[in-house]
């Protein structure tokens, strides 16, 4: 243990606060869902870090992940031959993301499609929903929601179709929240293999994140938007409403054509907004050259440079060693513009190219980037939600920029966490 250790939990306790200032309603803030959200947190942290079975179950996890991941990687070498083969490997011409990690996402999408047939994934959402429910007391259709987007992504608002016209302000908060600041399982083999060279273990702590954000995320929205309405299904257990396939061939044809169009957006995403992006930068980097012989030094602007500044505070508060934390800055900002993929891909860059000194780093950034909380995203997930519910189109607007704030704020809360029972020993998954 650090002292980093400790400025993680004061970083924790200020970013609660820090949603205090933004509340639109303060006195309706529920305490009961801050203190059990946190407490949802720990302990669950506490049995991954802390206790040896927690830690070989989460091991065990991240070994079958990574087995997992090595089958969908023989349906890509298949496919693409010598360009699917990772760096290190015989043959191999380097890192290619678009023929080495974007193809497993339909691996992994079709896996989730079979599990869903075969109801493990309907088992799993109902029971983090019943969890949610009894313990932190909010309502049976936010809770069914926030559950099923720890697995799955924007098709986790079919889930709750029926409830969304009748949604409270606050529970359409969570329902976005949740949404930007958790992860799909079809794209977690993507991360893995991005990360696979600097993190061993990194399957095994994304499934954590995941789980982790989703409570984190529950108290950033009702911090925000507290309840002050009467939900429909209040304390109520509701039941996952989703379409199943016919038959596992059906859910496999189903799944692998979501990942395609998954793959599709995403690729199309990076390569418009890494171009505006660049073009942007551009116009910068022009401003910088006009405006620096006027006072006299060299002025180096870029839209990263200046979200890095912005990040910086939140970097060190979750704890992330000062000399690694501009580093980490920019790779935050970056995120919120170019979305996960480009960050985790940076990070990957930056510690093999040894400028990010600390593991810790690593380990506390690889929580925090574990989320669609980037504007491509709310996006999707505003233009996803009003085409389920279009008569509530003006208020899922408006809501959506502050669910991408508050997502924000989530997976720092989470990276914070991290930072908290991070020791650097090898009772952790970091270092077998």
């Amino acid at each position: 243990m650090t002292v980093y250790n400790g400025i993680s939990a004061a970083g924790l306790l200020c970013f609660i606060g820090f949603l205090v200032l933004f509340s639109r309603s303060r006195r309706s803030i529920s305490f009961r869902v801050i203190v059990w959200g946190i407490a949802l947190q720990v302990l669950f942290a506490l049995f991954v870090f802390l206790v040896p079975f927690g830690s070989k179950c989460f091991l065990v996890l991240n070994d079958v992940t990574m087995q997992v991941i090595e089958g969908a990687l023989a349906g890509i070498r298949f496919l693409f031959g010598p360009l699917a083969l990772s760096p290190g490997q015989p043959g191999s011409i380097g890192f290619i993301l678009a023929f080495q990690a974007l193809p497993s996402i339909i691996f992994f999408a079709a896996l989730m499609e079979l599990l869903y047939y075969f109801g493990i994934m309907e088992w799993l959402i109902a029971l983090f929903a019943r969890v949610f429910v009894t313990v932190m007391g909010i309502s049976g259709a936010e809770s069914l929601c926030a559950s099923a987007q720890i697995f799955l992504g924007i098709e986790s608002n079919l889930t709750v179709r029926p409830y969304l016209k009748e949604m409270t302000r606050s529970e359409l908060m969570v329902v976005l929240t949740t949404g930007m600041a958790t992860i799909a399982s079809s794209v977690l083999g993507f991360y893995v293999i991005i990360l696979s060279g600097i993190f061993p273990t990194a399957a095994g702590h994304l499934l954590s994140a995941s789980i982790l954000l989703a409570p984190a995320a529950i108290i950033a929205s009702k911090m925000i938007f507290p309840e002050t309405g009467t939900p429909l299904t209040k304390g109520k257990v509701v039941h996952v409403e989703y379409e199943k396939a016919g038959n596992p061939i059906e859910a496999i044809i189903n799944g692998s054509m979501t990942g395609v169009k998954m793959v599709v957006g995403i690729a199309a995403l990076l390569i418009a907004f890494i171009g505006l992006v660049a073009l942007f930068d551009s116009g910068l980097a022009y401003l910088g050259k006009v405006l620096g012989p006027a006072l006299g030094r060299h002025i180096d602007i870029s839209l990263n440079n200046i979200l890095g500044y912005v990040f910086y505070p939140f970097t060190v508060a979750m704890g992330v060693p000062l000399e690694d934390a501009p580093q980490i800055a920019r790779i935050l900002g970056e995120r919120i513009i170019m979305t996960e993929v480009k960050s985790y891909q940076d990070l990957s860059v930056l510690v093999q190219a040894g400028k990010i000194a600390d593991p810790r780093s690593v380990f506390i950034a690889t929580y925090a980037l574990c989320g669609f909380a980037h504007i491509p995203s709310l996006a999707i997930f505003i233009g996803g939600t009003s085409t389920l519910v279009p008569e509530r189109t003006k208020d899922i607007a408006v809501i959506g920029l502050w669910a991408l704030f508050a997502a924000n704020i989530a997976c720092f809360m989470t990276g914070a966490l991290a930072g908290i029972f991070y020791t650097g020993q090898a009772g952790i998954l970091i270092g077998r």
